[in-house]
């Protein structure tokens, strides 16, 4: 029956469509919507398709997604925006049913829609939907009206504009955590179309949120209210938005304070220099001195992008002065997530003072985490000294370090190992090439073979890492012999790291070594016992034959995938055949 024919009935189609129990053909009948639309015409989608529509909010949550998507660009196949009134209904209904998901969308679609209506219709058929949203008795009507008071807001009359803000203040005080929730979101938005005194009314009466006894609330209240001020005049931060940022650091509940402490940069770059300066630094200490350790830590890590935002003419002063004695305090903090944040930071903080204060006052600091009893503690100390390196040279702090370095390699945690194999490219560029061949290069190979797969492959890609910063000379004279043994060890997975290294270092090496040097091994492990590395042969033959002899690749390369295309294993058949089929384009 074809679509195209309205004698046969588009309506009836779509009814069986979905109708039918495959639910991807329900959806795809959705999907067809527009289609159906341009075929009926104008009046028909009004007079037949969108009443069908009405009557199909019951079906499954993806099909009733669909639908909600497909409707926010439906304004033009209803006849363009004079008509966009009659989307409202289904698009209403959609915006009220459980399930989230279906909600978001339609009330994204109901702005789409809405933007298309005149101001007439906004307030003949919008307006009066908000209030229903507002009114109604469940707690999703009342979600789904959070979400449209921007839209509507800015071109309405100023009576309504003031019950549109006296809504949503009704909205911010609602019985249901999940409504507050919501107002707290899109108050962001709806402030941002305000003007004039509006947000001298509206913000003061919204700060019940930050005050919200349910925590969640409460900090995406601090949240809003922190990213609003980044829009708003310095004149109107200071008088609207610092009194409730101040009294939710002081008083509010611990959610609000760790809010404002995991967003204290973003306030500071929203305020006057002068503000920082004789307010928001007290509340910082304030903060970084809090009795809740989760309000301390997420503090703790914002100490040197703070200082690195305080006004310049007179940030060393603070720093020294109001900052750095809370940071001093926390190097000894009960709490190792304490302890853990500003180790990963405060030393960045030695870019901002200088040579001098840093030696007077951050190694201090530096010399007692370096030897916390706790491994991440350390290792986040040791993963952040570029910027030391650059004010005063890493050499000062060797005798320190090596101790911590070599403490940390040993650690049973695979989470600590990782790390401090991690870093391991980074401390090569702070120490140097002679530093780190004497002490760290052992380490550093032993960890090619660690029993734990995870270390075994991090190290194998810093490995690259190395090669890259140190030289060929030093993949010849200090890697490679450390490598060369591995094809002939009794466990497996360390003649798998061979194949691995050879192949993050196969471009990096030259063709002369790759020919003559790491080659040989690989081809010797194409008749290994275990199937595992033989395709890993194959593997790493395809992808090193480009940084090989031409020479080779007839002579030898070929007759070894010959050899394992007839192998026994699926896989090794497999990855031979793929190898040959890259390496014979190239002859």
């Amino acid at each position: 029956m074809p679509l195209g024919d309205t004698s046969t009935g588009p309506i009836d189609i779509l009814k069986d469509d979905l109708n039918d129990e495959d639910l991807n053909h329900r959806i795809n009948a959705i999907k067809r919507l527009p289609m159906i639309a341009l075929c009926l015409g104008k009046e028909r989608t009004l007079g037949e398709l969108i009443p069908f529509l009405n009557e199909t909010i019951y079906d499954e949550t993806e099909v009733l997604l669909v639908l909600a998507d497909q409707l926010g660009k439906f304004t033009s196949l209803v006849g363009g925006p004079e008509n966009a009134m009659y989307l409202i209904p289904i698009l209403e209904s959609l915006a009220t049913v459980t399930d989230c998901v279906v909600r978001s969308k339609a009330i994204e679609s109901l702005c789409t829609v809405i933007a298309q209506h005149s101001a007439q219709d906004l307030l003949k058929y919008v307006i009066p939907m908000m209030r229903r949203l507002t009114n109604g008795s469940w707690f999703t009507f009342r979600i789904s009206a959070c979400g449209l008071f921007a839209t509507c807001y800015p071109r309405v009359s100023e009576q309504v504009k003031a019950q549109l803000r006296s809504s949503f203040y009704i909205l911010c005080k609602d019985t249901e955590v999940i409504v507050r929730k919501e107002a707290a979101i899109s108050m962001v938005e709806f402030t941002k179309v305000m003007e004039g005194m509006s947000r001298w009314e509206f913000l003061p009466s919204c700060a019940v949120l930050t005050m919200d006894k349910d925590d969640t609330v409460a900090m995406l209240a601090v949240e809003s209210y922190i990213m609003v001020a980044q829009f708003l005049t310095q004149i109107e931060v200071d008088f609207l938005i610092w009194p409730t940022i101040r009294r939710c650091a002081k008083e509010s509940s611990w959610a609000a304070r760790y809010m404002v402490a995991e967003k204290i940069v973003d306030l500071q770059k929203a305020v006057y220099p002068k503000t920082t300066l004789l307010k928001l630094v007290k509340v910082f200490q304030k903060l970084l001195k809090d009795t809740e350790v989760k309000v301390r830590t997420a503090a703790a890590s914002k100490v040197s992008d703070f200082c690195g935002n305080l006004y310049k003419a007179k940030h060393e002063k603070v720093i020294l002065s109001s900052i750095l004695p809370c940071a001093r305090d926390l190097v000894s903090d009960p709490n190792v997530d304490v302890r853990s944040a500003l180790a990963s930071v405060i030393m960045n903080v030695s870019s901002i003072l200088g040579a001098s204060y840093t030696v007077e006052r951050l190694l201090p600091m530096f010399y007692t985490l370096v030897k916390d009893e706790n491994p991440k503690v350390r290792l986040n100390l040791i993963s952040n000294l570029k910027s030391v390196n650059e004010i005063i040279g890493i050499q000062q702090l060797s005798n320190s370090l090596l101790p911590a370095i070599v403490e940390l390699y040993e650690d049973p945690s695979i989470e600590i190992h990782l790390g401090i194999i991690g870093v391991m490219p980074t401390l090569a560029g702070q120490f140097g090439q002679v530093f780190f061949d004497k002490n760290l290069t052992c380490l550093f190979m032993g960890s090619l073979r660690d029993p734990v797969y995870g270390i075994r492959e991090t190290a194998v890609i810093n490995l690259k890492k190395l090669v890259a910063a140190f030289g060929v000379l030093w993949a010849e004279e200090v890697v490679i012999p450390g490598i060369l043994t591995m094809p002939c060890d009794p466990e497996y997975s360390y003649r798998m790291t061979y194949l691995f290294c050879v192949n993050f270092l196969a471009e990096i090496c030259g063709i002369d070594i790759n020919t003559k040097i790491l080659l040989p091994r690989v081809l010797q492990l194409a008749g290994d016992p275990v199937a595992i590395i033989r395709f890993n042969v194959a593997k790493t033959l395809e992808k090193i034959f480009p940084f090989l002899e031409e020479s080779v690749i007839d002579a030898q390369l070929k007759p070894t995938l010959d050899k394992l295309i007839t192998d026994r294993d699926v896989d090794v058949k497999f990855f031979a055949a793929q190898a040959i089929a890259a390496i014979i384009p190239r002859n």
